[in-house]
């Protein structure tokens, strides 16, 4: 009988951008798609309404981790925006503990939204956090 994992486990995110790697994340938000709907009555059909499917819509995702030397990776790749817009193809895999893959998720013509980076108060003790948000064309093998 095959061991089986437990669902349940804590998840961590890795994200590359065209093969290259830019870290671990421990949240990731927004990997989500809608299909506009476009509703046709037929005439002398009163049973139902048609619902045509119009075009596909696809939410920006959010990955946030504690400060890491990863950083400088993610701004290198927001600052090659400057120099032309290039949408490469990324993938976000989701992993258990151990670090064995639970899902993955191919994304298109990937494109840097936003960047926030940690907030320092030495009068504070939380963790230095970011958030890379990302927006995409849709999803692939």
């Amino acid at each position: 009988m095959p061991s089986r994992q437990d669902p349940g486990s804590t998840i961590w995110f890795s994200l590359s951008i065209d093969g290259q790697s830019l870290g671990y994340w421990n949240g990731c938000e927004g990997l989500s798609s809608q299909v506009e709907v476009e509703q046709r009555q037929e005439g002398g059909n009163n049973g139902f309404v048609w619902q045509l499917p119009t075009r596909i819509t696809f939410s920006n995702v959010r990955l946030t981790r504690p400060l890491t030397p990863d950083t400088t990776k993610v701004a290198k790749w927001i600052s090659s925006v400057q120099t032309g817009i290039k949408r490469p193809t990324g993938t976000i895999v989701a992993r258990r503990a151990d670090g064995s893959e639970v899902a993955r998720w191919g994304l298109l013509e990937v494109l840097p939204v936003s960047w926030q980076g940690p907030s320092f108060d030495p009068g504070g003790s939380a963790v230095a956090t970011e958030v890379l948000e990302i927006a995409h064309h849709g999803f692939t093998d």
